[in-house]
């Protein structure tokens, strides 16, 4: 049975007065369950925090928009790492990490972090568990005041007292006055990459650009499981066609701007032909084709790949496999002449992956 692939929004969640958390389901983008994959944003007011959680999923996060704070404590860690996080910033964020984040009172824009990440081994396939520690929902509400007493050795009328003093459930809005810890820049090292400053894998002038995240620039892609990416083609460029050899899913959201998405499964067949736009999210399957062309406004996303370092096989442009096959075999596979091939062979030799309108 063919799956429907079709780009969705997401839906709020949960939310309040200091922001709002939204998730991609699996009963709306039916592609999260088959690849165990999870997708979510949260969106962050001017002093808007995140309470401290944990998630049941390996996740890379990339900030959207804005800039503010995330608490981050590594599994078996004994403090905290408290980072500074700004637009471009992706942080890969391994099985079993406790995150907080924080929004600046004085902040002039909300602080947008996307979600992405591998729930194979989540409570729910294709869709994120946060297990919050505070709040109306956070764990030690539903634990007796004896177990919370005996636990953090307090009375129990004072166990009670401090389970019950925050009333919100995942995202608060601070009062004026309270204050979070500044940001340790010692503490970025190894955590975040900023895809909109490092140095970029591929450029091609007038076509687009490429900042890869792997394990050499960013250690803990590898714990996280995950690769990815941030891409952003210009103008009425072109995506060429291409797909994930080593069997991954690519999981692709839609930063800004807009174009249009083929989508082509090992049958040869077309499964997918639409328009995508700013804040959709889409997934291709395994060994199926993609490629994208933008309009007039370009286009930027971000994608994960369900492999720490992906290989990616194009079939057009320099860098194609049509290229390193010999001629006579070429003519054979297309059943066409000499003249076609060398006329095929002959185009898109100084182009790599994006191309640029003629």
């Amino acid at each position: 049975m063919a799956v429907d692939l079709t780009p969705r929004q997401p839906t709020k969640a949960y939310g309040g007065e200091g922001g709002a958390y939204y998730e991609w389901s699996p009963a709306e983008l039916p592609m999260l369950g088959v690849a165990s994959i999870g997708a979510a944003k949260l969106s962050l007011a001017d002093g808007g925090m995140s309470l401290p959680s944990y998630s049941d999923s390996a996740k890379v996060a990339y900030v959207l928009q804005g800039k503010g704070t995330c608490g981050i404590v590594l599994p078996e860690a004994t403090k905290e790492k408290v980072v500074a996080v700004k637009e471009g910033d992706a942080l890969a964020l391994p099985f079993g990490v406790l995150t907080w984040w924080h929004n600046t009172p004085a902040s002039a824009t909300e602080l947008v972090v996307l979600f992405l990440g591998d729930t194979s081994k989540g409570h729910k396939p294709g869709q994120f568990t946060n297990f919050q520690l505070t709040g109306s929902s956070g764990i030690f509400t539903g634990f007796s005041t004896e177990f919370v007493g005996r636990a953090w050795d307090l009375k129990e009328d004072v166990a009670a007292k401090l389970v019950s003093t925050q009333p919100a459930s995942g995202i608060v809005k601070l009062t004026t006055g309270q204050k979070l810890p500044e940001p340790i820049p010692e503490d970025r090292k190894d955590m975040a990459l900023n895809c909109l400053e490092a140095k970029l894998d591929v450029d091609i002038p007038n076509g687009g650009r490429v900042v890869v995240l792997n394990t050499a620039n960013l250690p803990l892609v590898k714990e996280v499981g995950l690769g990815a990416d941030l891409v952003r083609i210009d103008a009425h460029s072109m995506c060429s066609p291409g797909f994930s050899c080593d069997s991954a899913y690519q999981v692709t959201y839609i930063v800004r701007g807009s174009g249009r998405v083929q989508v082509v499964g090992p049958d040869g067949k077309r499964v997918l032909e639409t328009r995508i736009d700013g804040g959709s999210l889409f997934i291709v399957p395994r060994f199926h084709v993609v490629s994208k062309i933008a309009d007039a406004s370009g286009m930027e996303w971000f994608s994960i790949i369900t492999t720490p370092n992906p290989i990616f096989s194009h079939l057009a442009g320099k860098t194609s496999v049509w290229k390193a096959i010999s001629p006579v075999v070429l003519e054979a596979a297309f059943n066409t002449t000499p003249e076609m091939e060398k006329l095929f062979r002959s185009k898109r030799l100084d182009s790599e992956i994006f191309f640029a309108p003629n």
